[in-house]
């Protein structure tokens, strides 16, 4: 299979609907924490689904979605709502964060699985891309949406990852706020263009790098231009402390 053969974003419909294409789950057996955005530092949960909408060249998870690289066979698996809500209920942890891929992409299987977390005392953030608007189902009280438009400069044609129907959805949700990574000042100016055009806050910045060398390097070359704009500023705490290794 090449990056040019089309790919099927849902899984096959069987028992209902009811299973979900994840590429893994982690934090219950080996402890971990939230690394990015409002919950940084909070122990937490991680259910990676696979699949993605985009094909970033700069992202750290390709082996969710480009099968030029990696086997969807190897990389992904079916998992029933049922299974997943009985994994993360063994757990004392709080938060549960649906990451991806993109995960809403299959958001008709996660309102019945985020309904069985709150039903077992947890609370969910999503990660996502913000190019596809959350069900209104979605929307409750213990769900957060960390929304991450990707720039141009993160290796995406805005055209495709800029979607302002989405956008606005996410911000008229009130349960979202907009991570974005970034390496330059070039690159808070072009997010300050689109945080000013689709009204989108609270902004958080989070810089780009995948080892604790870049992380710092970049932090240090956005720091003052992000606090001059008086936006949130993140790490990326698993890389910093798990030396971005998977499953952590």
């Amino acid at each position: 299979m090449t990056a040019s053969e089309p790919i099927s974003l849902e899984p096959t419909a069987d028992e209902g609907g009811s299973r979900l294409m994840v590429a893994e789950c982690f934090g219950v057996e080996v402890p971990t924490f939230q690394g990015e955005g409002p919950s940084c530092g909070h122990p937490a949960l991680f259910i990676r689904l696979s699949r993605c909408n985009l094909t970033c060249t700069k992202c750290d998870t390709k082996y969710t979605w480009d099968w030029a690289r990696f086997d969807p066979r190897k990389e992904s698996t079916k998992r029933s709502v049922e299974d997943l809500v009985a994994w993360a209920a063994s757990s004392p942890v709080e938060l549960v964060v649906i990451t991806g891929g993109e995960p809403l992409i299959q958001q008709v299987r996660l309102v019945p699985l985020v309904g069985g977390l709150i039903a077992a005392g947890k609370r969910v953030e999503f990660e996502t891309n913000g190019t596809i608007a959350p069900a209104l189902e979605l929307v409750a009280e213990d769900v957060r949406f960390n929304v991450s438009p990707k720039l141009a400069s993160f290796g995406m044609t805005e055209a495709k990852s800029i979607v302002p129907a989405a956008l606005q959805a996410f911000v008229a949700s009130r349960r979202a706020v907009f991570k974005f990574v970034a390496s330059t000042v070039a690159d808070l100016d072009r997010i300050a263009e689109l945080a000013h055009a689709h009204r989108l806050a609270p902004v958080w910045v989070m810089p780009e790098g995948t080892s604790s060398e870049v992380i710092t390097a970049s932090t240090r070359v956005l720091a003052d231009a992000v606090a001059t704009r008086h936006w949130y500023f993140t790490t990326r705490l698993h890389v910093l402390a798990f030396a971005d290794a998977r499953g952590r």
